[in-house]
C-alpha cells in the first residue's frame, strides 16, 4: 500500500482510516458541502494515486515474477491491475450516496462502508483495517531493517571482496528502528506534517527507479534473459515449495497494487462538474495504467536479470553490488520512506485506542493530563501524555519483537497482501456498488459481481496458505534473535 500519503484519525467515527493530502487550492467560494471548492482534476488525482501505489511493494516483483515465470507472471500482474481498475471504479461510484451527481457526500472509506452498508459489516471492516495497519507496521520494521543490513554488508562487499561472508544481524537495526519509532510517535500528529507526503514521495519513486534502472543494467551486462516460461525450476526448489511460493507470489503482487482505503478521499479532491465520478474512474485509469507498465519493468527486468536468483527484495539481495554507493542511496530512501510511513500509518491505530480509553476513563488524569515540555528551537513545547507514552512505546516493541522473531519480507509482504486485498479491494466495493445502484439480487450483473468476489476471495485465501507456509519453512531453519545475514 501507499507509503506516501498519510493516515489520521476521523474524530466523529473511531474507524476511519483518512490520508493527509495535499491541500487544494482554490478560489473561496463553497461546494455544495459547505466546503471551499475542490479544484482537483483527473492528473492530480492521478498523481495521488500513482505516489500511492508505487513503494516498497515493488522490491518484491521481481521474485513474484520468477515463481510464477514468463507466462503466468505477467498475466497475473495484468489481471491484478484490471480487477483493481474495476473495484476501484464500483467504489468510485460510491462516492455519493444516492444521485452520482447532487448525492451526500462520503469524505472516506468507512463514511461510504457505513452510509451504504451499515451494522455489523462497518465494524468488521474497521478491524480488517486496524490489522492490516497492525500487519504494515511489522512489514515497515522488517523492510527497514533489511535495507540497514544491506547498506552495511555493501560497504564490507565493496571493501573485502564479494566472495566474504559480511555476516549482519538484524536485531540491533530493528532495535534502532524501534526506538527511533518511539520517540517519533510521541510527536501529536505527526501524520498532518505537511512536507511528510512530499518526502515519501521522492523517496519511493526514487528507490523504485533505482531498483529498474539496475535491472535493465544487469540484463544488458549479461546481454540475454535469464528466466523460463514457468518460472523457478524443480530440483531448486521442491514440488511443494514450487507451489506454495507461486501462492504466495499472488499476495506479493496484491500487496503492491492495494489502494482502495484512500480512493474516497483522493476523489474528494476532485472539482465538478463533470461529476466526480466520471473524472476518477479516467483518473484511475491512467494511475493503473502507468503503475502496471512500471510494475511490469521491475518484475520484468528484475526476472531478466537474474532468472531463478530473482531476490525477495531486488534492492538487498545482492544481485547487484555495484555501484555500491548508488545501492545504499536506494536503501537510505527506503529506510527514511518507511521510518515517517511507520507513523503515518499507526495514527488511525494510536488514536483509536486513545479515544476509546477516553471514553471509558475519561476521569483518568493519566489518561486525559497533558504536560507541556519546552523545547529549545520550537515555538511551542511538546503535549506529553503519560497514557499515550506508555500505549505507543508498548505497541512499537511489540511489533519490534514480533519483526525479529519473523524477519521475513516475502513472506509478511504476501500475508498483508492476501489479508487486505479480497475484503477492502473487492468485497466492500462490490457490496456498496450493488446497494448504491439496486442491482437485483440475482440477475445477471448480480451474480456476475458474486462470481468475481468470490474468484477474488479464492486467490486471496490461496495467497494467505503460502505466504503461511512459507512462514512456517523459514521458522524451520531460522534461530530466533541469532541468525546472521
Amino acid at each position: 500500500m501507499s507509503e506516501s500519503t498519510g493516515a489520521k484519525q476521523n474524530h466523529d467515527n473511531v474507524f476511519d482510516v483518512s490520508v493527509n493530502l495535499p491541500p487544494q487550492v482554490g478560489s473561496k467560494c463553497y461546494d455544495d458541502d459547505g466546503r471551499l471548492k475542490r479544484t482537483g482534476t483527473v492528473w492530480t488525482a492521478s498523481a495521488h494515486i500513482i505516489t500511492a501505489v508505487i513503494g516498497s511493494g515493488v522490491l518484491s516483483l521481481a521474485w513474484a515474477t520468477a515463481q510464477l515465470g514468463w507466462i503466468a507472471g505477467p498475466t497475473v500482474l495484468f489481471l491484478f491491475s484490471f480487477v483493481t481498475y474495476y473495484t476501484s471504479s464500483l467504489l468510485a461510484a460510491c462516492y455519493r450516496s444516492g444521485d452520482p451527481n447532487t448525492g451526500k457526500r462520503n469524505y472516506t472509506y468507512m463514511d461510504a462502508v457505513r452510509n451504504n452498508l451499515g451494522g455489523f459489516q462497518v465494524k468488521v471492516c474497521g478491524a480488517i483495517q486496524y490489522l492490516n495497519l497492525f500487519g504494515v507496521a511489522i512489514g515497515y520494521t522488517i523492510a527497514s531493517s533489511i535495507s540497514m543490513m544491506a547498506i552495511e554488508r555493501s560497504n564490507c562487499f565493496h571493501s573485502k571482496g564479494h566472495d566474504s561472508p559480511c555476516g549482519v544481524s538484524s536485531n540491533q537495526y530493528m532495535i534502532a528502528f524501534g526506538i527511533v519509532e518511539i520517540i517519533l510517535s510521541q510527536i501529536p500528529d505527526f501524520d498532518q506534517i505537511s512536507w511528510l507526503s512530499i518526502v515519501a514521495a521522492i523517496m519511493s519513486f526514487g528507490y523504485s527507479t533505482i531498483g529498474l534502472g539496475l535491472g535493465i543494467a544487469k540484463v544488458a551486462e549479461n546481454r540475454k534473459i535469464k528466466g523460463s516460461l514457468t518460472g523457478i525450476s524443480i530440483g531448486r526448489v521442491t514440488e511443494t515449495q514450487k507451489i506454495w511460493r507461486s501462492f504466495q507470489a499472488l499476495g506479493a503482487i496484491a500487496f503492491a497494487y492495494s489502494y482502495s482505503l484512500i480512493l474516497i478521499e483522493i476523489q474528494d479532491t476532485i472539482k465538478s462538474p463533470p461529476s466526480e465520478y466520471k473524472t476518477m474512474k479516467k483518473a484511475t485509469l491512467l494511475s493503473v495504467v502507468v503503475t502496471t507498465i512500471f510494475y511490469m519493468f521491475c518484475g520484468c527486468f528484475g526476472y531478466a536479470a537474474f532468472g531463478d536468483s530473482s531476490p525477495g527484495n531486488l534492492l538487498t539481495g545482492f544481485g547487484f553490488y555495484n555501484p555500491y554507493w548508488l545501492l545504499d542511496i536506494a536503501n537510505a530512501a527506503i529506510v527514511i520512506h518507511l521510518i515517517g510511513a511507520y507513523q503515518v500509518y499507526c495514527q488511525p491505530l494510536f488514536a483509536f485506542v486513545e479515544k476509546t480509553a477516553n471514553k471509558w476513563f475519561p476521569d483518568s488524569k493519566i489518561i486525559t493530563k497533558e504536560i507541556e515540555i519546552p523545547i529549545p528551537g520550537l515555538k511551542k513545547p511538546l503535549k506529553l501524555n503519560l497514557f499515550r507514552l506508555v500505549w505507543r512505546t508498548i505497541f512499537v516493541i511489540i511489533t519490534t519483537i514480533i519483526s525479529m522473531l519473523m524477519p521475513f519480507f516475502n513472506d509478511v509482504v504476501g500475508i498483508l497482501g492476501a489479508f487486505g486485498f479480497w475484503p477492502l479491494t473487492v468485497y466492500f466495493p462490490v457490496e456498496m456498488y450493488i446497494v448504491q445502484k439496486k442491482i437485483p439480487k440475482w440477475s445477471s450483473r448480480w451474480i456476475s459481481l458474486q462470481i468475481l468476489s468470490m474468484a477474488c476471495l479464492i486467490i486471496s485465501l490461496a495467497a494467505g496458505v503460502g505466504s503461511f507456509a512459507g512462514v512456517v519453512s523459514d521458522l524451520m531453519v531460522y534461530k530466533p534473535f541469532q541468525t546472521s545475514y
